[in-house]
C-alpha cells in the first residue's frame, strides 16, 4: 500500500476570531486501489505540537458515530479529510495529520505561525 500524505494549514481571521483550517489530502501512489477501513465517523486525527508538547488534538471532547465504513481509493486517487482549529494561541507550531484507517497508515506534517 503506497499512501502518500499533504497537510496544509490555513490561517483566517473572520471578524476577530481566529481559526486554522487543516487539509489533510491523501493520494494513493501506487498501481491497485486501496480500501481503507475506518471504525467510527473520523477518519483523521489533526495534532498540533509547541516543541513536541501537544497543545491542541482534533478529538478531543469530540463524539464520534460508531460505525465501520470503508473507502476505496484508485490509484493517483486522493481522499481529503478537514479538520478546524477554533481560537488558537499565536506562537510557532507543527501540525500533524494521520490517517485513521484500521490497516494502512499515512502521516504528514507542516509548520505554521499564528500572530
Amino acid at each position: 500500500m503506497a499512501l502518500e500524505g499533504r497537510l496544509e494549514a490555513d490561517v483566517s481571521s473572520n471578524g476577530g476570531a481566529e481559526a486554522v483550517r487543516f487539509e489533510f489530502a491523501v493520494t494513493n501512489a501506487g498501481t491497485d486501489p486501496v480500501e481503507l477501513r475506518f471504525s467510527d465517523a473520523c477518519k483523521a486525527e489533526f495534532v498540533v505540537e509547541d516543541e513536541g508538547r501537544e497543545v491542541w488534538r482534533y478529538t478531543d471532547g469530540r463524539m464520534f458515530a460508531q460505525m465501520i465504513s470503508s473507502e476505496r481509493i484508485a490509484p493517483d486517487e486522493t481522499a481529503t479529510y478537514e479538520a478546524e482549529w477554533e481560537e488558537p494561541r499565536s506562537g510557532e507550531y507543527t501540525a500533524v495529520a494521520e490517517l485513521r484507517a484500521q490497516e494502512g497508515s499515512c502521516e504528514a506534517r507542516t509548520e505554521l505561525s499564528i500572530q
